[in-house]
């Protein structure tokens, strides 16, 4: 049974840091891509983050600069470090992949900015 287990999240005032991770269980980790989305109160799901599984790293325009994916094979995680927090990056994270067949997602961890 695939899981995907997110953490880290909380209340932050904003210019803050934080670090967001996921634990997955249940795939063969090496061999899968992993993101990161989020959905803030009242709008859609958007994606964050994206690395493949040799670490290779994509993000949408709007998201590059202050947010950084990545992986340790090893443990079977990937992390978002996300820097200088703005209220507009309060949002549920989810961790998510795929195979052919199904996506997975995580629960997700609320992350409230407070300014």
């Amino acid at each position: 049974q695939v899981q995907l287990v997110e953490s880290g999240g909380g209340l932050v005032q904003a210019g803050w840091s934080l670090t967001l991770s996921c634990a997955a269980s249940g795939i063969i980790f090496t061999r899968y891509a992993m993101d990161w989305y989020r959905q803030g109160p009242g709008k859609q799901r958007e994606l964050v983050a994206a690395i493949t599984p040799g670490g290779v790293t994509n993000y949408p325009d709007s998201m590059k600069g202050r947010f950084t994916i990545s992986r340790d094979n090893a443990r079977g995680a990937v992390y978002l470090q996300i820097l200088n927090l703005k209220p507009e990056d309060t949002a549920t994270y989810y961790c998510h992949t795929k195979n052919l067949f199904t996506d997975y997602w995580g629960k997700g961890t609320l992350v409230t900015v407070s300014s």
